[in-house]
């Protein structure tokens, strides 16, 4: 029962993120390892997704976060592959090889082995990288529930992450100054963004 919840909770909050994003024109990539593509499925199982999901990374092997996503080899030997630094590093090499505004990550040991001194089962690193230079990284110690459970507990977080980087960041007041009377107000002029309904696709679901 409690496993169905979460699945629920996470088709939810997949479709509060899609929407959110279609309504802002951003475009999503993923970059996973020990969820292998269950971030990317969740997104993909909503119909409607192609118009802001780019594409999904699967980088299991440290030979693939480096090849596909371009993390260096002094970060994975220095750091792991399970690290905070592995971790920002996939989210910002996802974000370079899509065409993408958001890009999100996860790294981490779902057991039952794996574990290393310092590394539990259970340990999980995410990061999440916008185009305007936002990065966040947080490390979450799910405990030994269960493979199962720790790669759907990632899936919920790293959809978080994407939510939060989405809403952007937050404004503060400006008391803008009163133009004169009878006066028209100068505006900047705005630089045409590429939206998403420009993008060329090859397919849609």
């Amino acid at each position: 029962m409690k496993q169905e919840l979460e699945i629920g909770g996470t088709r939810a909050l997949a479709r509060s993120l899609l929407d959110l994003c279609r309504s802002r024109k951003l475009m999503i990539a993923t970059a996973e390892s020990c969820t292998g593509g269950l971030v990317a499925a969740a997104l993909t199982d909503i119909p409607g997704s192609s118009d802001v999901i780019d594409r999904g990374f699967v980088t299991y092997s440290n030979a693939a976060k480096h090849a596909m996503l371009g993390v260096s080899n002094d970060t994975l030997e220095t750091f792991g592959a399970v690290s905070k630094e592995t971790a920002t590093a996939m989210a910002v090499g996802a974000l370079e090889a899509a065409d993408a505004d958001l890009a999100v990550s996860i790294t981490g040991i779902a057991g039952p082995g794996g574990a290393t001194p310092g590394k539990p089962v259970g340990l999980v690193h995410f990061a999440a990288a916008a185009r305007d230079g936002r990065i966040i990284a947080r490390e979450f110690r799910f405990g030994a529930l269960g493979r199962s459970t720790v790669r759907q507990r990632s899936v919920l977080e790293a959809l978080k992450l994407l939510m939060e980087l989405a809403r952007g960041p937050a404004k503060p007041a400006v008391k803008r100054p009163r133009a004169a009377p009878g006066r028209s107000r100068l505006r900047a002029p705005r630089t045409p963004r590429r939206t998403a309904g420009t993008r060329r696709r090859t397919s849609r679901p």
